[in-house]
Order: C-alpha cells, then structure tokens, then sequence
C-alpha cells in the first residue's frame, strides 16, 4: 500500500534531486545537480516505495496514526509512539467500524457499517474504521483482521494529538482520489473544535458521510474538491 498522511494520508520527491545553497553575495550562489543514472531509477523507487510503505503502515497500524507527512498535521514518524498489537481488543465477529473508544452507541456502529458496505459495493474501495484512544487499540492487529490492501482507507480516529481524523489510503484510492481531499476533510470535521463541541461521534460520522460522497463522484480532474 502507498499512504497518505503521508496518506497519510505524501511521498517525498522522487525526481533528481537539486540542492541550491546560498549566501548574502549573490556571486556565491551556486546550484550543485546530483546525477541520477537512468537504469538505476526503477529499483530505487522500488526500494524506496516499498521502505516507506512498510513503515507507513507499521505505525499506523500501531496505533501511533504517525504516516509521514501527516493530513491533519498530527506527527511524524520521529514522534511515534510505542508500537501496540493487542488482538483481544478485537471484536469476536467481523465488522468493519470496531469501536474500543466507546464513541458510537451501537445505533451509530450499524448506521456506518451500513453505510460502508454501501461504498464497497458502489465503487470496490474498503473503508474501515477504527475509533481509539491511544494506546487503547488493536494497533497492527487490524491489520489482519481487516485485510488491509491496495483498496482499503482506514479511518482512525483517535483525539490524542488534537485532530481526531487520521488516515491510512492505499495505492489503488490515491490514483482516484486528490490528496488534498483528506487534508480538507481532517480539517473541517476532524479539529479539536469541531469535536469537542459536537462530539467524537458527530466528527466520525460527517468524516464517513464525506468519504462516500467523494468516493462516488466521477473520478475527474475536479472531483472530491469540496468536502460535503
């Protein structure tokens, strides 16, 4: 998976790099170009790709919701917390929205799962949502319990670092969707504000609402560009 955050929820430049350095004299500026050979480039993006991702979801799945360059300006991943894989906080039958926070009244689990498996059905993407206080969490035990792939969002939502809206999108979602999508949405519904005035749930529900909307609009050079 690719992820954002990031995804999430973005990866860094993998172009040639250019390190410019500079002076009070302009004289003395000077641009230094590191030569990248050709042949070399598709398995060093391999590499590279494949370190971030592996690491990416490590982390989140830890429950730290550190993914790189962070949609919600959370942390990075020098500031991650201790990873946590705890499976008996899993639920004993599959669900897609697993809730150890106690957030949603058990109305509003069945409303999202619903909800969900509407999306799944409408466009093949898999959202999943995990509601947590951290380090109250499966962590990477979600991983597979919800066989997280190229297709799936995990949504977590966590207020431990201010933003209560985190996430980890995989490579087949990031072609489709604008990245700049799950910073707006973390911004309109997922700030300490919003959530502490309407509720963690209130925030997970408008977050799931958006998701869908923008998840079956056609995908589009302005799609997903308001977070409804």
């Amino acid at each position: 998976m690719a992820f954002l955050r990031l995804h999430s929820p973005s990866l860094p430049s993998l172009h040639t790099p250019t390190i410019t350095s500079s002076s009070s004299s302009p004289s003395s500026r000077s641009h230094v170009s590191i030569p990248t050979s050709s042949a070399r480039i598709p398995s060093s993006l391999s590499a590279a790709i494949s370190v971030l991702r592996s690491k990416s979801l490590n982390f989140l799945l830890s429950g730290t919701l550190a993914l790189g360059l962070s949609l919600t300006g959370a942390v990075g991943f020098a500031e991650a917390k201790v990873g946590v894989n705890k499976p008996e906080l899993l639920p004993k039958e599959y669900t897609p929205v697993i809730d150890v926070a106690g957030f949603l009244s058990d109305g509003q689990e069945k409303r999202l799962a619903q909800e969900i498996a509407d999306i799944e059905k409408d466009t093949g993407f898999k959202l999943r949502v995990l509601a947590q206080n951290y380090p109250d969490t499966p962590g990477l035990a979600i991983k597979d319990f919800w066989s997280v792939d190229d297709r799936t969002i995990v949504f977590v939502a966590d207020p431990t670092f201010g933003n209560i809206i985190n996430f980890n999108v995989g490579a087949s979602v990031d072609l489709d969707i604008p990245r700049s999508f799950w910073s707006r949405l973390a911004g309109k519904y997922g700030n300490i504000f919003y959530w502490k005035e309407k509720g963690e749930d209130a925030s997970i529900e408008a977050a799931v609402m958006a998701i869908s909307n923008c998840l079956k609009e056609p995908v589009g050079p302005n799609n997903c560009s308001e977070v409804k």
